[in-house]
């Protein structure tokens, strides 16, 4: 349900990955710091090695398509240790190929079967979504920029006045921050879609239409919706005004699936030598990820899309163009309206210079992407049954491949960034520094993993910048081409920076966007703390049985017994401090491998760390008792050492709402 960013995050692009290594070596809080690493995956799969033999002008036909598959494809699936894959590829508006590769199901030998091998194929859920309730757009029964609030039998708890429209939702800008706990269920759990977008939603961190942040709730809002104003349910609705229209006869949005289709449902593995996972992937944000489909059905949707098909007898071809223009301009988004765009549940990019739509989709085992060229009616849909031997291996198959199509069918001109403006230093300079992404989660104890998620903007002399690609985590240059606008050296990616009085306040995309990071949260402030303060509490818990021991042997007198009481909860509260941090990590560990979290669980763990706060005031006694008595120095600096560590973890928790707050995550 995650997009191939990425996230999930998603997830998802993740950045920062080398201070988690440092939070792992702090051995109170490993589980904490393993979790975290999950959160944002450890270092870059190497990028893959898919040829392209004569990728110019090529042409798209079923011989050349499946030569060229077969000739990149399978070695990468090996290469990768991924179970199984298929891909269907349209042309002039019509199924050109479907192919399928591997295994899915490696134990029984069952290779995959383009035409009924079902894929739960996440995220690319969600422009099904977007046509549901564009069909209700064009009825009148909806529109787009009218407070959500009219379409609801609830009210949508905000943060701001200003209107939450369905543009916003389809476009990721209505503001919410991420989510991530019970973002799978239990396999024959049914989701109920009204409890899940009206009780306890995340919480909105922007102002509507301001700032790109992917959300699945808000797409799973935008699909209550659909529910709420048509009054049949969602699954039922797109099944019967989406799913069946487009001659998509072995798809559903139904979870479980239904018995007639569950048999013919891929195994799903983290890669081909490892069984496969034990439970179906329920997603309970439905709307934004419940699709389970052949690759043969994917290929009917892209044809929707695609001007030669003028939708189907899906939607009008005006709303075809309008769900692919910008959703929203400049008034709205100010400078980031420059860079790569969000239409009406579809990214917009080029390749080539050639217009592309698309969405990828990540479940935990499942991973998809989808890239329709809508001029061209042409399009390419691959999805794959595993993740792969890397954090980000399965993206990279995916990228490689898509772009790899663009190359030898669609090659136009190769990018090279163009000419650089004259501004380009000056600006480099002013966007040089470190950033964390929209996508995140800010009130809550999981916004810990996002302040380790820093991305580093660098200025280079010749004026371009350097940073993280949130597709591939490696560094990429980019030159400026526009003021405020860069471009991919060697590439077709564009970020724009909207700044406001001089201060930049955002740059990237509308897939990705990045806010510049300051305050109390900065990795740079947070990590020193963290690592420190656990480093001390970690060996003073460590030395109490060694001083023990060196007391008895020899033979020394005990402490007095004046100030124990201080010294005892003193103790208590450095192992309920630890007791939190590594509660807090395993709650992390389960959400994060889609596994139930219990809320109340997370209530026991804050009343667990609020006990290691309140240990702060018996440490000061102890401190202060230490000098009373004249204990020495070497007492003296152990005292202040507990409490400055007390303090700095108290801090945290305080910072990161492990003691009070949301729950929610």
């Amino acid at each position: 349900m995650f997009p191939s960013r990425p996230t999930p995050r998603a997830h998802r692009p993740r950045h920062g990955r080398r201070p988690l290594a440092a939070l792992a070596a702090a051995g109170a809080i490993a589980v904490l710091a393993t979790s975290c690493a999950g959160a944002t995956g450890a270092s870059p799969a190497p990028s893959p090695n898919v040829p392209n033999p004569e990728a110019a002008d090529a042409e798209l036909t079923e011989q050349d398509v499946n030569a060229w598959l077969d000739g990149v494809l399978p070695a990468y699936l090996d290469q990768a240790q991924i179970a199984g894959a298929g891909v269907s590829v349209v042309s002039d508006g019509e199924l050109i190929t479907a192919r399928g590769y591997g295994y899915s199901d490696v134990e029984a030998q069952e290779p995959v079967d383009p035409e009924e091998t079902l894929f739960r194929v996440g995220s690319v859920s969600k422009p099904f979504t977007a046509t549901a309730v564009m069909q209700l757009v064009e009825d009148g029964q909806l529109d787009l920029d009218t407070d959500v609030d009219e379409y609801l039998d609830f009210e949508v708890d905000k943060s701001y006045d200003e209107d939450l429209t369905l543009r916003h939702l389809l476009s990721h800008t209505g503001g919410f921050e991420e989510r991530v706990a019970n973002a799978m269920l239990a396999g024959d759990e049914e989701v109920d879609l009204r409890a899940v977008v009206s009780e306890d939603p995340p919480e909105q961190s922007y102002e509507p239409g301001t700032t790109p942040a992917y959300s699945n709730y808000g797409i799973a809002l935008a699909g209550y919706i659909v529910e709420n104003v048509s009054g049949v349910p969602y699954n039922e609705y797109v099944e019967e005004n989406v799913l069946a229209p487009a001659g998509m006869d072995s798809s559903t949005m139904e979870q479980p699936l239904p018995e007639e289709l569950e048999s013919r449902l891929s195994e799903g593995y983290t890669t081909d030598e490892g069984p496969p996972t034990d439970r179906f992937e329920t997603v309970s944000d439905s709307p934004a990820g419940a699709l389970t489909a052949p690759v043969t059905d994917m290929a009917e949707f892209m044809r929707v899309h695609m001007e030669a098909s003028e939708g189907a007898g899906v939607l009008e071809p005006g709303t075809i163009t309008r769900m692919h223009e910008p959703a929203l301009g400049e008034e709205s988004l100010g400078g980031l309206a420059g860079g790569g765009q969000m239409g009406l549940g579809f990214f917009q990019g080029e390749n080539n210079g050639n217009r592309v739509v698309s969405h990828g989709g990540d479940t935990d085992v499942f991973h998809s992407e989808m890239q329709i060229y809508p001029e061209e009616n042409a399009g390419i849909f691959i999805t794959l049954n595993s993740s792969g031997n890397g954090a980000l291996v399965s993206h990279s198959l995916r990228l490689a491949l898509v772009e790899g199509f663009a190359d030898r069918y669609f090659p136009g001109e190769q990018a090279d960034g163009g000419e650089a403006e004259p501004t380009a230093s000056e600006h480099a300079a002013m966007l040089e520094g470190n950033y964390t992404p929209s996508r995140s989660i800010n009130s809550n104890f999981a916004a810990l993993i996002y302040a380790m998620e820093e991305t580093q903007i660098v200025a280079t002399e010749d004026g371009t910048i350097v940073l993280n690609s949130p597709e591939t985590g490696k560094p990429t240059e980019y030159i400026e081409v526009e003021p405020w606008v860069w471009r991919e050296i060697d590439g077709h990616r564009t970020l724009a920076a909207d700044v406001v009085d001089n201060e930049v306040r955002a740059i990237g995309t509308t897939a990705f966007t990045l806010l510049p990071a300051g305050g109390e949260t900065r990795a740079s402030v947070v990590l020193p703390v963290l690592i420190g303060s656990v480093a001390v509490i970690v060996i003073a818990v460590l030395s109490w049985p060694v001083a023990v021991f060196v007391r008895w042997k020899m033979s020394l007198p005990k402490r007095d017994k004046a100030g124990r009481w201080a010294r005892v909860l003193t103790r208590a509260a450095m192992v309920t401090t630890l007791l939190g941090f590594a509660g807090w990590g395993f709650a992390l560990s389960i959400a994060l491998s889609f596994e139930p979290v219990s809320f109340g669980m997370l209530r026991a763990f804050q009343v667990v760390q609020g006990l290691g706060v309140l240990g702060i005031l018996p440490a000061a006694y102890v401190l202060y008792d230490n000098i009373r008595r004249r204990e020495g120095w070497g007492r003296y600096v152990g005292s202040s050492l507990v409490l400055l560590a007390l303090l700095g973890t108290g801090w945290i928790a305080t910072v990161f709402g492990m003691v009070a707050g949301s729950v929610t995550f």
